[in-house]
Formats: C-alpha cells, sequence, structure tokens
C-alpha cells in the first residue's frame, strides 16, 4: 500500500505514516486549481516532518498530473513559501 493518495472521493490528499495519517483537504475550482484549506497531523505525530512530507508528495502529484495548487490554510502558505522551487505548481 502506498503512503500517499489522492482520495478524490473526500477530496483530500493523505499520507500514512507509522505515527497515524496526515491529511491535506482541497476544494477544486472550476478553474482546475485544487486549494489546499486544511493540513493536518495527528497530535501525537506532530513535530516528525509528516506534513512536509505530504506537501512534498502533493507537489510531486501536481507536477505528474499538471494540478496547480493554492495554499489557503497557514500551513500549507508557509510551505509555499519556504519552498520557492514549488512555484511551478502554485496557481
Amino acid at each position: 500500500m502506498s503512503r500517499f493518495r489522492d482520495n478524490t472521493h473526500l477530496d483530500r490528499y493523505e499520507f500514512d505514516a507509522p505515527d497515524g495519517q496526515s491529511i491535506a483537504d482541497y476544494i477544486k475550482t472550476g478553474s482546475g486549481v485544487r486549494v489546499l484549506t486544511h493540513v493536518e497531523t495527528p497530535v501525537e505525530a506532530r513535530g516528525r516532518g509528516y506534513a512536509a512530507q505530504l506537501m512534498g508528495e502533493i507537489v510531486a502529484h501536481a507536477r505528474e498530473h499538471e494540478i496547480k495548487l493554492r495554499g489557503q490554510c497557514p500551513y500549507a502558505v508557509a510551505y509555499f513559501k519556504r519552498h520557492p522551487d514549488t512555484s511551478d505548481v502554485q496557481a
């Protein structure tokens, strides 16, 4: 089983880690952009880099599938600011 998946039924990305599942909810816009509205890691798994790994997987997935992303939640916004190399997938 893959650690990362795009759960299109729930409109969220999921990343399985030993300490729990990190998720990133998104909303699809009419222009095909996915707005990341909420990124969360279980309390017991925080501080281990799982949310950053999830975001890295989201960016790779967006590149592979030619999806544009926009951060709305504070974590996604901060991640994109810290990683200017993601500008190619940002809407």
